[in-house]
């Protein structure tokens, strides 16, 4: 894989806008594409992923524990489960392919380690993880409010 493709493949994310182009290509460096057959389990509750994987093709159904209220992704550049680029925790979600699937996995370590080196990417991390959460708690707390559950 090139480097500058990859690096290109994270420019075009949300998240890693908050890199630097210099960080997305040590990221891209790091980084390693793969690829699922549809109907492949990708993730599995329990499983703990290396880090985070960017949609590159394809078609994912993200499904919590439980198997209630599947989403499904397909956006090129989705960052499908942001949170083990930071956290080496067992994930309560599974990740299926609906159709052949090609992602872009970001390690943790790499990500971890250019966090640590850069207080700029770390508070840029930190910031949006927040805010994605904030949003997260702002629809919950609404979607309460309307079923009457307050």
């Amino acid at each position: 894989m090139q480097i500058d493709n990859a690096a290109g493949i994270l420019a075009g994310t949300d998240f890693f806008s908050i890199c630097t182009d210099e960080e997305r290509r040590l990221l891209a460096f790091a980084s390693e594409r793969k690829r699922y057959p549809a109907g492949t389990i990708i993730t599995r509750p329990g499983d703990v992923p290396v880090g985070a994987q960017v949609l590159v093709a394809g078609a994912v159904s993200v499904t919590p524990d439980g198997g209630e209220h599947p989403r499904v992704v397909s956006q090129a550049g989705a960052v499908l489960d942001l949170m083990s680029l930071m956290l080496e925790r067992p994930r309560h979600v599974t990740i299926t392919a609906i159709s052949n699937v090609e992602t872009l996995v970001v390690p943790r370590s790499a990500f971890m380690k250019l966090a640590a080196d850069s207080p700029t990417l770390a508070q840029g991390a930190a910031d949006r993880i927040r805010r994605d959460l904030m949003g997260f708690v702002s629809t919950v707390t609404s979607t309460r409010r309307k079923i009457g559950r307050d």
